[in-house]
């Protein structure tokens, strides 16, 4: 058993920076070659309807205020999001994707419904099920700290 936890844990650890490099690799690539990983999950957190606040941002990302400020204002500097003030309370700011930062957003979802459906093809019901408790186990681990 230990050698199967063995196995697990490389196999987890490979996927987490083949993915990281994989994204690095893509956007470098493509159309959106200006943009770091980085500011490519806080466009995703950002989202395509929703007009966070920053702070919401920054939590969702597990990011301090500072950081996303200075992440949102490299993103509308390159044409990726807006700031809006909210018309109920003007002191509030909302962030929404720009054209081009929404057409990056759907690409990104796209890559990664890719990759869910590679990863689970051919599995069963009951497959499915196990690892979906797998990645919840791991999720409330990630969360909790």
């Amino acid at each position: 058993m230990k050698d199967l936890y063995q196995e697990i844990n490389d196999a987890l650890y490979n996927t987490y920076y083949g993915i990281n490099r994989i994204e690095e690799e893509e956007l470098k690539k493509s159309r959106f070659k200006d943009l770091t990983p980085k500011e490519l999950h806080a466009i995703d957190a950002i989202g395509m309807h929703k007009s966070p606040t920053a702070s919401q941002v920054a939590t969702k990302l597990h990011l301090t205020r500072a950081t996303i400020t200075s992440t949102v204002d490299r993103l509308v500097k390159k044409g990726y999001a807006l700031r809006i003030r909210d018309q109920k309370d003007r002191r509030v700011v909302r962030l929404e994707l720009t054209h081009k930062g929404r057409l990056l957003c759907r690409a990104y979802h796209a890559y990664h419904n890719m990759m869910v459906k590679s990863f689970l093809q051919n599995l069963d019901e009951d497959e499915l099920k196990t690892i979906y408790q797998a990645f919840t186990n791991l999720e409330k681990f990630v969360n909790s700290h």
